[in-house]
């Protein structure tokens, strides 16, 4: 008789840097998966003790109480001149900002730009669920055209409000990037390669390499009024062809 060899399995668990502490974001946000893969990164990388965080004015200001490294609250837009200090003082730390599309790009427009073409030794994570999430679904800078938000009812014109903005696009054209990319994590292929972008990020944070962005595409179930399942397809099709996925920039 044959000796039967049971398989091996090896069983996905939280990344030791990841909290216990329940989130407080709504199902189907994309906030979480993207917190679980930066604690992934930094303990694979072994960098807890020289990793700074800055978290914004947002959905995610609470980020501190479920990533287990140090973190500076910033004041609303502010965290890249925040994070541009921090990482003059400690030039051995990573150090990255963690912000939304209307901290970013909206109330931060100008730090944000500044210290990317400065090329500032950072990593900038932007999350682009196009609307104010936490406030109460506002029209924010990255709102589509036709879509409907608490103050634009009617949908976005761009005669009336102005056209959406590519601040990601605009950081790829700047001197002081060497690494911008566009992401999702609605699929697992998706995470892969946020997961890798992220990776990628960091890495040039800490070899001081310049300037790095990625952007998240992300849901917003409550702000757009869908359920989770809908809100991945409405951003599959609407966002996407808008916001196209992929390495905008790599100097490598």
């Amino acid at each position: 008789m044959n000796n039967l060899v049971s398989p091996t399995y090896q069983v996905a668990g939280k990344p030791r840097l990841l909290n216990d502490n329940t989130m407080h974001y709504c199902p189907g946000c994309s906030h979480g998966v993207v917190h679980k893969l930066i604690a992934e990164i930094i303990e694979e990388m072994g960098v807890e003790d020289r990793t700074i965080g800055v978290n914004p004015v947002g959905c995610a200001v609470f980020a501190c109480n479920y990533i287990d490294i140090d973190w500076v609250e910033a004041a609303h837009g502010r965290a890249p001149a925040c994070a541009s200090a921090l990482n003059r003082m400690w030039p051995d730390h990573l150090v990255f900002t963690y912000q939304g599309d209307g901290d970013l790009a909206c109330i931060g427009t100008g730090e944000t730009i500044q210290a990317l073409n400065r090329g500032e030794n950072i990593a900038m994570i932007f999350i682009n669920n196009a609307i104010y999430g936490m406030t109460g679904g506002q029209m924010a800078p990255t709102t589509l055209l036709g879509m409907k938000t608490a103050t634009c009812p009617y949908g976005r014109q761009a005669d009336l409000h102005g056209f959406p903005l590519h601040i990601t696009d605009i950081a790829a054209t700047l001197e002081g990037t060497c690494y911008v990319s566009r992401q999702a994590v609605d699929t697992v292929a998706h995470i892969r390669s946020a997961k890798r972008a992220l990776r990628t990020a960091f890495e040039n944070a800490l070899n001081r390499r310049g300037a790095s962005f990625v952007e998240i595409v992300s849901t917003c179930p409550s702000g757009w009024k869908m359920s989770p399942v809908k809100a991945n397809q409405w951003m599959q099709e609407n966002m996407f062809p808008y916001y196209p996925l992929g390495d905008l920039k790599n100097d490598k």
